[in-house]
C-alpha cells in the first residue's frame, strides 16, 4: 500500500485515498497493525475513501515506522522546507514516540500564573463530560473532593478539573488501590497526565512529577522503629520513634479536627507529642498546631526543641516555633508538614479521610 506524506503547517499527516473502499479499509488495517489507530472515511463531496493520520497518532506507532517518518523530516529539514525548530519538535515526538493515548480525552496540563498546577479537560459535549466523570470515580476520584466539575451550558464549554490532590491521590491509588484493575486504571491516568506534561516543558513536568511521586509515598513508611539522626545549626539529633497514630475527632459545633499522636525518643527523652490540625474559617486552610508543656524535662523551651526535631526528621521541614504574650510555647505547621506525615501508614488514611471530610484546600 502506498501512503502520502505531507508536511503541514502545523503537523505531519500521513493519507491513502482510492475509489475503492476495501482498499481504504485494507490500509486503515495495515496501519493498525503497526500501532496507528486510523478509519476510513468517505471523501466530501467525491466518489472516493480515505484514511488520514497526523502527527501524534503516527508518533505512538511502531518504532520503524517512526524511522522511516523522522527520515523525510530530516531530508526536509536538510534542503530547508521546512522550518528547522518545527522540524526539531516533530523528530522530539516521533523519536521518543510521545503521543496522546488513543480515546483518550485531551487534558490540558499547565502552570497558572501563580504557579499551580492545572489539569483539566474541557468540551462542550455533555455526554463526553459525564463519561469522564463516570470513568475518573471508577477509578477512585471523588467529585468535590478531588476533581470539579462544571456542566456545558449555552453552547459553552464545561469542564473536569483535576485537583493537585486529586492527581497524587490517583498516584496513590495506583500503589495502593484495593485490586488490579482500579491500580491498572489509577497508573494509566497518571502515566497519561505526566506524558502530558513532559509536552508542556521542564516547569510543567517537574511539578506534576513531584506531586506524582508524593502521592506514591503515601503510606509506604512506618513510624515505629524509625531512626535518624541529623544536625541543625551545629547541634546534633538522634530522634527514635516508638509509636503514632492519628484520629478525627468533632467538637460540639460539629467542627472537625485531626490529632496526630506521636511517642518518640529524642536524644534519651521520651515524650508524647500531640498536634492538632483545624481548618481556617476564612480559607479553609489546613494548619497544625503543638503547645509545649510546662512539665517537659528542662522546661517549655527544650520540649518545644524536641518536638520541632521530631517533626524535622518525619517530614524534612522544620515547624515554626513561637513564645505567645502569656509565656507559652507554641509549634505551628501547614500543609507541607501534613503532606511529610502521609508518608507513614499509620497516619494516612486518617489523614485522608479528615482532609476529604473537610474540604481539601
Amino acid at each position: 500500500m502506498k501512503y502520502n506524506v505531507y508536511l503541514r503547517v502545523t503537523d505531519i499527516l500521513l493519507k491513502f485515498q482510492s475509489t475503492d473502499r476495501s482498499r481504504a479499509e485494507l490500509a486503515a488495517r495495515l496501519l493498525k497493525l503497526v500501532g496507528v489507530n486510523a478509519e476510513v472515511k468517505k471523501e466530501s463531496g467525491r466518489n472516493g475513501w480515505r484514511v488520514i493520520a497526523y502527527t501524534d497518532k503516527m508518533a505512538g506507532g511502531h518504532e520503524k515506522l517512526r524511522k522511516a517518518l523522522a527520515e523525510i523530516v530530516r531530508m526536509a529539514m536538510e534542503n530547508r522546507w521546512v522550518d528547522a525548530d518545527k522540524a526539531e519538535r516533530w523528530l522530539e515526538k516521533l523519536e521518543r514516540g510521545r503521543v496522546l493515548r488513543e480515546g483518550w480525552p485531551k487534558y490540558y496540563v499547565g502552570l497558572t500564573s501563580g504557579g499551580a498546577l492545572l489539569v483539566k479537560y474541557e468540551t462542550t459535549n455533555s455526554g463526553n463530560l459525564e463519561r469522564e466523570v463516570q470513568w475518573l470515580e471508577k477509578m477512585g476520584l471523588k467529585r468535590g473532593v478531588h476533581f470539579s466539575v462544571k456542566t456545558p451550558e449555552g453552547g459553552k464549554a464545561g469542564y473536569v478539573s483535576i485537583l493537585s490532590e486529586g492527581l497524587a491521590y490517583a498516584a496513590y491509588l495506583s500503589v495502593h488501590g484495593k485490586d488490579e484493575q482500579q491500580r491498572r486504571l489509577a497508573a494509566d491516568f497518571v502515566e497519561y497526565i505526566l506524558e502530558r506534561a513532559e509536552r508542556e516543558g521542564d516547569d510543567v513536568h517537574e511539578k506534576v512529577k513531584k506531586i506524582i511521586e508524593e502521592g506514591k509515598a503515601w503510606g509506604s513508611l512506618t513510624l515505629k522503629g524509625f531512626v535518624k539522626e541529623f544536625e541543625v545549626d551545629g547541634r546534633k539529633y538522634v530522634v527514635k520513634v516508638i509509636d503514632g497514630g492519628a484520629e478525627i475527632e468533632e467538637s460540639r459545633g460539629g467542627k472537625k479536627f485531626l490529632r496526630i499522636r506521636i511517642t518518640a525518643e529524642v536524644d534519651g527523652v521520651r515524650r508524647e507529642y500531640v498536634i492538632t490540625y483545624s481548618r481556617r474559617r476564612a480559607s479553609n486552610v489546613a494548619e497544625g498546631r503543638a503547645t509545649a508543656r510546662a512539665d517537659a524535662p528542662g522546661g517549655r523551651e527544650a520540649g518545644a526543641e524536641r518536638l520541632a526535631a521530631v517533626i524535622e526528621a518525619l517530614t524534612g521541614k522544620r515547624p515554626r516555633v513561637y513564645r505567645k504574650s502569656d509565656g507559652t510555647i507554641e509549634t505551628e505547621y501547614g500543609r507541607e508538614h501534613l503532606d511529610g506525615f502521609m508518608r507513614y501508614k499509620e497516619l494516612a488514611d486518617a489523614i485522608m479521610r479528615w482532609l476529604e471530610e473537610t474540604g481539601r484546600r
